[in-house]
Order: C-alpha cells, then structure tokens, then sequence
C-alpha cells in the first residue's frame, strides 16, 4: 500500500494543502485559489480536497496528515512575551489569549473535526515546528545530496530565523533566531509605515526600492537610523531589535508611530495616498538592510556547513533583489530556493518532514531533477471543460486543431501589442504565475507595463512587470548565467540591450523615470535596469516554452512580459470560469485556454456583479 502523506498550513495567512505518496510530490495548492480569499487563513478544506481526488484517494487511504507547526509551543510564546512585556499590550492580551483558549489551544481536536469532513477514517495527525517544516520544503525537493539551509520569515513558534545542514534525508538545526527579534517582522514594519498591508504588500515595498536614491542625503540618514536606533546586526547575522520602536509584540500593529515619526521625519504613509521620494528613499533603505542582514546568516550557514550549496524558504526567501545578489557574491556554489517559500510551503514541508525524518525514508537526488515539477501542482482543466464555459456564457470562440496554428496566431496578436490571457495545464503552487495562469505581452513594448498595471491589473503603475525568458536565451538578455525557472531572482540587464539614461535622470519624478524607455524590452526593465526573471525549459512546460519560440520566430526575441492571471485584490485565477471573468472584466485582448482561443471583439457584453475597472483603477 501506498504511503500517502498530506500535509496542512492553516490558521495564519496562505492555508494549502499537499499531497506526496512514497516521498514523490502529487499535488498542492493554496486554499484562496478556490475560494478567491486573497490569502485566506482558514482550513484548506478545498484544497485538501483537491489533492486527494487528484491522487485518486480517500482520507481514509492516508498514512499520517502534517501539520506545518506546533500550537502549544506558540500558545506558550505568547504568554512568555505578554508576561514581558506586561503591563503593556493588555489590549491585545485580552483579544488573543480568549480565542488561543477556546480554539488554538486545543488545535488537534480542531483539526480532527476540519479533517472528518474529508471522509472517515483514523489518520495519525503530526506537528513539526514551523521552521522545520520551511527547511524541509527548501532541501528535500531541492537537487542537491548536502546543502546549506536559511529559513526566515516574520515567526514561527518562537523561531524568525534558522540555519540548518540537510545531508541525505536528514537535517540539523544549527542556529536559531528567537521572537521578537525578525528580519521579516523588521520588513514588514516598513511595509507598514509605508502604506503597504502587511503579509501581502512587502514585494511592492521591494518594487518600490529602486525608485529610491541612493546617493541622497536623506536616504543614507534613513539607513543610519535604521541601523543606530532600531536593529543590531551582529557579524553573524543575528540581530537584536530595539522593541520600543515596534508595537507587534503584545499590540495591534507593526510600529509606535509617534517614536518613528520623530526618528525618520516623516508620517507614516497613508494607504492608497501618493508615494513621494521620501518614501522610496525609505524603501531603498531597508532594502539595503535586509540584503546585509540575509548575506551575514549566508555567509554563517556556509561557515557551520561547509556546503557549496544553499537552499531557502520562508517568506524573507521571496525577496528576489536579495537572491539575485546572493548569487553574484559567489558565497556558495549553487542556491535553490521553493518556490512557494511562504507559510503555503510549509504544508508541503511538513508532509515531507513526516516522510523523511519521522519515517526514516532516503531521497533519489538525480544528475538535474526538478521535485517540484515546476510547480505546476494545482487543478488541470480539459477542452471539454473550457468548452462547457463558453456555452455557459454563450461566449463566440474558436478550437484550433493544431496547437501550431494556435500559438502562430497568438504570437502575431502579441507581436501587434495585444494583451493575452494564457490558461493552460496545472495551476501553479506559490505566489508566482509560472506560465500556466498568466497574463502575457509583448515586452518590446513601450506602452506594455502601463497598459497592464492600470487598465489590466487595476494596480499601482509603480509595479514592475517579470520577464519570461526561453532558458537557452537567457545569457542573451540577462546578467546571469544559471536558470530562473521560479521567477526568484532579480538580476541586471544586458548593457547590450540597455538604452542612455538623461543627466538629470534621478532628479525626475517617478512616473517620468518609469517610463523612460531604458532598453529595447521597456515593459520588463525595471528603474535600475533590473528584472525578476522566469526562464522556462521545454521540458518542464512544453506549451508555454513554443508559444516564446513561435514569438521568437516572428519577432527575433525569445522573451515575453509575464504577470499573474488576476487583478489586484483577487487570487491568482484557478479555473476556466475565473479566467473568462477575469477576461471580460479587464482589458485583456484575447483570451487561450487550453485549444480554444477567447477574441474580446466578438464577446458579448458581459453581466456581472462589481466593476473591477472602477473599485481598483488608479489614476
């Protein structure tokens, strides 16, 4: 019989659910995708739900279920800092503690009850630490027989931050950083003061970086604050927070804004408000702190390893500016990072924790293994489904019988400036759209990334667009030399594509230096001539690799612009029916799902309840 593990992470913000059999990954999703909560925390009943019948299995025919950390390890931090921090943070003790008693605290029943739902059945349940749990998504699914391993996120249990050694199918916890004191919790404080929500806007505070200048005076004041008044980073990148600038302990929000108002100068930024330099300056700022902070732990985990290998997760692991620089240093020979390196990966973490660990189980590394299958681990949809959708919406559409013919025409309509939804395959696992549930463009364009952010993404126009790239292409257009496939690192643009900046260039507001036309792929150039790039194999995603050739062919350049196939405030879309709303509720062009190509020309008008272009266009 088969040993089939499912792992769960619940309860704080991106629940998923994933599923291995005999060490091998099956499927794993986010719940939000089914139930388009943008990160929901809930119980990922759906998703559960998913991988089981994608494995063909009942709850029943499971060998242990994982849960992604251990609730009374962090009950206890809990009543260890309000008794701290006390008689501060009673407010907050008295909204908390009430619910951890009657719900958290007795997580194993709560979870019973969530899993009964899923069919009948006497399944041991296990809880490896949260931290853990992130390692073990980073080194098993990874290529490499001994590796380095770096988790930081915001917390676990009381864990911010780890360095491990995974050698065959173990691993060893060498180091740990312990609560209050987080790289991501210092982060996303900055997310917070500047206007951001905080668990979802810290890759925009990361965009907003660049804007940043670096050579003025008030950025490098910024820096000395940060560095003198609020974080001690030690030589081995451990750090120690000054927590009476911080309110996230025992209060309700990330900052004492009155302490940092007087440190910084400036107010904290309200939400949706105009970003002026100061802010951008205060984003380059603790962009440049968190990157000296992630190179020190680098640098320990290769000193206690000994390994020419590094893997990394946890949410700070998202921060693909640091990683493109992690690479550039040369510290370590290889770096592989999970793509879903946020609390979803910790339900696949936690599953293969209980395979490799807790049962004892070996890996079969191979010469270029790819575990995660490019991630494309979600829902797949037929032609017959796709054609169900269009009589539902009575929606005009064509079926092409060559797949040939299909991606010759997409790729004109591309090469004309047109904007394309493209819905292929397995849905992809992590916050990245991958090429299966992408929305796709001509990155020679001018017009592309401001067409996208404020008519398609309903976004701010600050954000930047990632490039996909054919992976034998990649040393023509990009600064790097080894693949991206997961769209997790940031790296410089050929100077060979690169355009002349203006003297005055730093001097110009944001929107004049946005749309500077920097090099010869504009819409996926960022400020600084960067770009987070996805290079895609042929062997990995076969469909969305010929539809770049096939654009290659007719253009001579084997890159496109790549965004996530939803609009801002929505989960990535997950089934036929998402993406045609999405389609008809945007200014998307045309439309491909599976072998049938959606022209919005010929659409009907569309009935639906809300206006996207009004709820979330920004001027």
């Amino acid at each position: 019989m088969p040993t089939a593990i499912l792992g769960i992470s619940a309860y704080y913000h991106d629940s998923a659910a994933a599923l291995i059999i005999d060490g091998d990954i099956v499927a794993a999703a986010h719940e939000e995708r089914f139930t388009r909560l943008k990160h929901d925390h809930s119980f990922p009943t759906n998703a559960a739900a998913y991988v089981l019948e994608e494995a063909g299995l009942e709850y029943s025919d499971l060998t242990a279920v994982s849960f992604y950390d251990k609730p009374y390890i962090k009950f206890e931090r809990l009543l260890e800092t309000y008794h701290a921090f006390a008689p501060g943070g009673l407010k907050s003790f008295l909204s908390a503690i009430p619910v951890w008693i009657k719900e958290k605290l007795f997580m194993k029943k709560l979870l019973k009850e969530e899993l009964s739902k899923l069919g009948e059945g006497k399944v041991p349940v296990f809880f490896p630490e949260h931290h853990l749990s992130h390692a073990a998504s980073a080194f098993y699914p990874s290529p490499f027989e001994n590796a380095a391993i770096l988790t930081i996120d915001g917390v676990g249990e009381w864990a911010t931050s780890t360095i491990g050694h995974g050698q065959g199918n173990q691993i060893k916890i060498h180091r740990e950083l312990r609560f209050p004191h987080s790289v991501g919790l210092l982060y996303s404080a900055f997310t917070y003061y500047t206007g951001f929500r905080v668990n979802s806007g810290e890759y925009k505070l990361m965009g907003l970086a660049p804007y940043g200048r670096s050579e003025d005076e008030q950025t490098q004041r910024f820096k000395e604050c940060i560095l003198n008044e609020l974080v001690d980073i030690r030589d081995d990148g451990s750090i120690l927070l000054n927590m009476k600038y911080f309110d996230y302990a025992t209060g309700l929000k990330m900052t004492d804004n009155a302490k940092w108002q007087r440190l910084f100068g400036i107010p904290p930024r309200e939400p949706e408000t105009e970003i002026s330099q100061e802010y951008m300056n205060m984003a380059l700022a603790i962009q440049q702190v968190a990157e000296e902070i992630v190179f020190k732990l680098a640098a320990t985990a290769k000193e206690l390893t000994g390994s020419s290998n590094i893997v990394l997760a946890g949410g700070v692991a998202l921060n693909s500016v640091a990683n493109g620089k992690l690479i550039k240093l040369g510290t370590f020979d290889n770096l592989w990072i999970q793509p879903a390196a946020g609390d979803a990966g910790g339900a696949l973490g936690a599953a293969l924790a209980v395979w490799h660990i807790h049962r004892g189980n070996g890996r079969a590394v191979k010469d270029s293994p790819d575990a995660m299958q490019g991630a494309y681990l979600g829902p797949e949809f037929s032609n017959s489904d796709v054609r169900k959708l269009a009589d539902k919406f009575s929606a005009p559409h064509k079926l092409y019988d060559r797949f040939d013919d299909l991606i010759e025409t997409v790729a004109g309509h591309m090469a004309r400036g047109k904007v394309v939804g493209w819905f292929q395959g397995r849905m992809e696992y992590g916050p990245r759209a991958l090429g299966n549930r992408s929305i796709i463009g001509d990155a020679r364009d001018p017009e592309m990334q401001k067409k996208m952010n404020l008519k398609i993404k309903y976004r701010e126009g600050f954000r930047p667009f990632a490039p996909t790239v054919l992976e034998e292409d990649i040393g023509e257009y990009f600064d790097v030399d080894v693949p991206s496939p997961y769209m997790l690192l940031v790296v410089p643009v050929k100077e060979s594509h690169r355009n002349p900046l203006p003297e005055n260039y730093e001097q110009l507001e944001l929107y004049d230096r946005l749309y500077h036309l920097r090099s010869d792929v504009p819409a996926i150039t960022h400020v600084d001539y960067s770009a987070r790039i996805q290079s895609v194999k042929k062997d990995t995603n076969p469909r969305y690799w010929a539809l770049i050739n096939e654009f290659k062919r007719q253009t001579g350049y084997g890159v496109i612009v790549n965004t996530s196939f939803n609009v801002r405030g929505e989960p990535i879309v997950c089934t036929p029916e998402h993406a045609y709303r999405c389609f008809m509720r945007t200014e998307m062009d045309y439309l491909v799902m599976g072998d049938y190509l959606f022209d919005k020309t010929e659409q009907p008008h569309f009935e639906d309840k809300g206006n996207w272009a009004e709820e979330f266009k920004l001027d």
